[in-house]
């Protein structure tokens, strides 16, 4: 029987791409897709998720979640993704609705039933945090969570200390990382670089003549130019579809820790800040009473530090020839 995937996101141009790789993959079978505020809100995220599951030919049941994050209000990206998510290109309106449950019941429901799913997560992680509040017995019935957030070794994307993801709503990544889910982190360092799409490999893509590939291309033209403005790189950075790629193939990692991992949610300077213990001195005197809900749920956090990323990239582009 193929791994059943459950996916929660915020679906603008990166995520658009994931659903694909997830979609169109022969070894896994993705059972719902679950949408949350985050890049854009949650009414667009909803609509871009089910025009990326018609553009695969999925019928994949898509679920409305949460329109904020747990205490904070919603601060969108539309500066990196478009007003749209997708890079403001007009597509069309999809066929479908989405299903009346809303997402935090519909992951309970989902989990319940299918004990062993893989989760995966790639936006903010309210709705997830919203169904461990209603019933945190799901998170020992889930097999894997593979988590796009965080910068665990380096600067952040939206603040010099955080990633957009965690940074959005840091209290229901909180929730998450204590509440004994198996997660493994996949941090946003991990899409630059190498493992981001250059020229040739844009040109490489386009290549295949596919409407996924096209799309996957065009829908990311305004994060291309976001990232060529934050950062100064040439070319595409993926974090979702990095993170599903591991997600469908976890051999893609070539180095990974396991550490605790707690967040910041109250600091003005780092706040959404992803704090890994790395030399495990969390346990000691000085550190114990700070990370005492951390250390008590007794689960550490499979970090993720370097990928492969030559099969990280054949993973997308056989998922979009």
């Amino acid at each position: 029987m193929k791994p059943l995937f459950l996916i929660d996101t915020d679906t603008a141009s990166d995520d658009a791409v994931a659903l694909i790789m997830a979609l169109r993959s022969p070894e896994v079978s993705v059972l719902a897709i679950t949408t949350v505020a985050g890049n854009v809100a949650v009414q667009q995220a909803t609509r871009n998720a089910l025009y990326t599951a018609e553009l695969c030919g999925a019928d994949v049941p898509v679920f409305m979640g949460a329109e904020k994050p747990l205490n904070r209000p919603h601060q969108s990206a539309h500066w990196f993704h478009g007003r749209d998510g997708l890079g403001d290109h007009g597509y069309p309106a999809p066929k479908r609705a989405p299903e009346k449950l809303h997402a935090a019941d519909a992951i309970i429901a989902a989990i319940e039933s299918n004990p062993g799913l893989v989760l995966v997560t790639l936006g903010p992680l309210t709705n997830v945090a919203l169904a461990l509040q209603r019933n945190l017995r799901i998170a020992s019935k889930v097999g894997r969570c593979v988590v796009m957030g965080g910068a665990p070794c380096c600067e952040g994307n939206v603040t010099p200390a955080a990633e957009y993801n965690i940074w959005c709503d840091p209290e229901a990544a909180r929730i998450v990382l204590r509440s004994g889910l198996p997660v493994e982190l996949v941090g946003w360092h991990l899409c630059r670089g190498e493992a981001a799409l250059n020229p040739d490999d844009i040109k490489h893509v386009l290549s295949f003549g596919t409407p996924q590939a096209r799309f996957a291309i065009e829908c990311n033209s305004r994060a291309q130019e976001a990232y060529f403005e934050q950062t100064g790189e040439h070319g595409i950075s993926l974090p979702d579809p990095v993170a599903m790629s591991i997600a469908l193939d976890p051999t893609i990692v070539t180095q990974q820790t396991e550490n605790h991992v707690d967040v910041e949610t109250s600091s003005e300077l780092t706040s959404g800040m992803t704090v890994v213990d790395r030399l495990n001195v969390a346990g000691n005197d000085r550190n114990r009473a700070v990370w005492a809900p951390v250390l008590e749920r007794g689960r550490k956090t499979k970090v993720t530090w370097t990928i492969d990323n030559k099969r990280w990239k054949q993973a997308l582009y056989s998922t979009l020839s």
